[in-house]
């Protein structure tokens, strides 16, 4: 068996990483491309390794010199019209030793687990090519397979079809090709095809002729959930860094991504809030037979904008502003409240921690009064709070209603009682209720109405749209407030076009969907129910009372959050979240915040919970 790599290409897509260097010299994690492909390479039995280079191909050759000379003959095959031709012709230039061994064929670019190889090469069919079942990330030749793993069809480029993505595999682009097959079959048809054709063209086309000829020659093996990526750009960089970062940097290059792990195969993300049985489908099929429109048609300004969403969430218009997410919503009131001066009464800001920290983020620190619940659940109530800051001199108080991490929430009637003191004393009351759709009453929790907002004018109420609706793609989050001031103040900061189509559409048609709204919340209620009963089987969790979408859960000892979390990812693709950092949570203990998804989705955490040993 032999290996022929092919490493000719200039890799325009990466910009200033392969100025000087071709693409397989491009560090992941500080390890070069070529040396863990080489370094995977010299643990099998290989009688060489050829490598097909071209562009700065003496830069790649004297970097490889003889360090592996102790495990690997390797030979190079030149391109010298890499510029001009695409890999079809670098493997028709290594033809000669192509009919010479067994092949394992690779591209450069690839960085894959170390289990693929002893995958493909344990495989008793001859010609076999990995595949992994198609990702929205995923470009290049698919293939379709039948029962029996045959590759039936090679699908390039120009022939990929949206409506079939669910037959698809793409190619992982390692193959196994036996000698037989590459002298009788591959290298014939390779030779007449770059005779008709041409060279601009890639390899896997001589592979689809073959597949069309009906001679089963070639079979496919999934990798399932085996790590793999291909690097053509700096994103794909990126993922790949994070894919196969050590256990010391993987949660860090994780947790700083805040989101699109849609780009990670398979993954489930336990890490992220929202409402897992909303949209309901037919608000999906809606949404998506409107798609063009919304697509390439701007999106109405503020004005038109506060209208539909006084319309969709019951607030009077002079009360409302819509943001894109409630994010952009809270750096402005943070921005907007009164700044800390050097003296004077009503400088300082209230928060309660454990958090949500983009809140005392937004905020000086030396001005912050912080009140941390003194038991070892973080409960807390509207009097604990009132006889906390009942001498404190803050002119706003911050409630994150139902709280996170700690899950905690203070009914309706407590809160509009904090609600009440504050106004005595003329502090605003600030309430997130972001998770409050979550909460058992979550038909009457809602502090969005003109009355309550009229009753309490120095309260404002924040939700984001994304976590209890289940769309944060669209990025939409309000802020209420009978305080017209405020409001105005904040609709100047904001852009005139601060929501997309897609999320003013969503609060158009709301209401039609309301009813299916409420089904999908009560729904979640009784998952959150039966998942925290699951939860509490596992023996190394100590699970906290939650009205939201999560529980916090302290880990015992001798575990930590850590060791628990990097297992669930490499093991079983999960990834959750240690918070045992977060201020305010006991420094000297373990904690991990676990999203509620959908029954199927927390089983399956479950099972990979309860597989976790010491």
């Amino acid at each position: 068996m032999q290996a022929i790599i092919l490493a000719a290409g200039m890799g325009r897509r990466l910009a200033e990483l392969t100025r000087d260097n071709t693409k397989c010299m491009v560090p992941v994690n500080g390890v070069r491309l070529i040396d863990r492909l080489l370094g995977q390479l010299s643990r099998l039995s290989l009688s060489r390794v050829v490598i097909v280079v071209g562009y700065q191909a003496e830069n790649l050759k004297n970097y490889i010199g003889t360090r592996y000379a102790d495990s690997l003959d390797i030979e190079y095959v030149y391109n010298p019209i890499y510029d001009k031709t695409n890999n079809i012709y670098s493997l028709w230039l290594a033809k000669e030793q192509l009919q010479e061994d067994d092949t394992l064929l690779i591209e450069s670019d690839l960085i894959f687990s170390d289990r693929l190889f002893p995958m493909i090469l344990e495989n008793p069919y001859p010609n076999l090519a990995l595949v992994a079942k198609y990702e929205s990330w995923m470009d290049g030749t698919m293939v379709r397979i039948d029962a029996d793993n045959n590759i039936v069809n090679f699908v390039p480029k120009q022939a990929f079809d949206y409506n079939d993505v669910d037959t698809y595999y793409k190619t992982v682009n390692i193959y196994k090709l036996s000698r037989e097959f590459l002298k009788n079959s591959y290298v014939p048809f390779l030779d007449a095809y770059t005779k008709a054709v041409g060279n601009n063209e890639y390899y896997e086309n001589v592979l689809r002729i073959i597949s069309l000829l009906d001679t089963h020659s070639m079979k496919a093996q999934s990798i399932g959930s085996e790590r793999w990526y291909e690097i053509d750009d700096k994103q794909d960089l990126d993922i790949a860094e994070a894919l196969f970062a050590d256990d010391q940097d993987v949660l860090r290059k994780y947790y700083g991504r805040f989101g699109g792990f849609w780009r990670f195969p398979q993954m489930l993300d336990y890490c992220y809030l929202v409402n897992p049985y909303f949209p309901s489908q037919r608000m999906k099929d809606e949404l998506r037979y409107n798609f063009d429109t919304l697509l390439t048609e701007y999106p109405s300004g503020m004005k038109v904008n506060t209208l539909i969403a006084s319309k969709c969430f019951g607030v009077s218009e002079p009360y409302i502003v819509p943001g894109n997410g409630a994010a952009e919503l809270i750096k402005i009131l943070m921005e907007t409240l009164p700044q800390p001066l050097p003296e004077g009464r009503g400088t300082r800001t209230g928060f309660i921690r454990p958090t949500f920290e983009e809140y005392p983020n937004r905020y000086n620190k030396d001005n912050q009064e912080t009140f941390v619940p003194q038991n070892d659940e973080y409960r807390y109530t509207a009097d604990d709070l009132m006889t906390f800051f009942a001498d404190k001199d803050i002119q706003t108080l911050m409630l994150i209603n139902p709280d996170n991490p700690s899950g905690n929430y203070i009914p309706k009637d407590d809160v509009l009682r904090l609600a009440a003191w504050c106004e005595e004393r003329d502090i605003r009351l600030v309430v997130d209720e972001s998770f409050v759709d979550f909460s058992e009453d979550y038909k009457t929790n809602s502090l969005l109405s003109d009355a309550i907002l009229e009753t309490y004018p120095h309260m404002a109420v924040m939700k984001s749209i994304s976590k209890s609706f289940g769309v944060p793609g669209l990025r939409l989050g309000i802020l209420a407030s009978a305080d017209k001031e405020l409001i105005a103040r904040i609709k100047k900061e904001v852009s005139i076009w601060n929501l997309n189509s897609f999320a003013e559409f969503f609060m158009q048609i709301y209401n039609k969907h309301e009813k299916d709204y409420l089904k999908a919340c009560g729904k979640f209620v009784k998952e959150r129910a039966d998942f925290e009963k699951q939860l509490r089987t596992i023996p190394y969790l100590r699970v906290m009372p939650s009205q939201a979408n999560y529980f916090l859960c302290e880990v015992l000892p001798p575990y930590t959050a850590k060791e628990i979390v990097i297992y669930m990812l490499r093991q079983h693709n999960i990834l959750t979240r240690d918070c045992s950092l977060k201020p305010g949570l006991d420094p000297n203990k373990q904690y991990m915040r676990i999203a509620v998804r959908n029954h199927e989705d927390n089983t399956r955490l479950i099972e990979a919970m309860k597989s976790f040993k010491k």
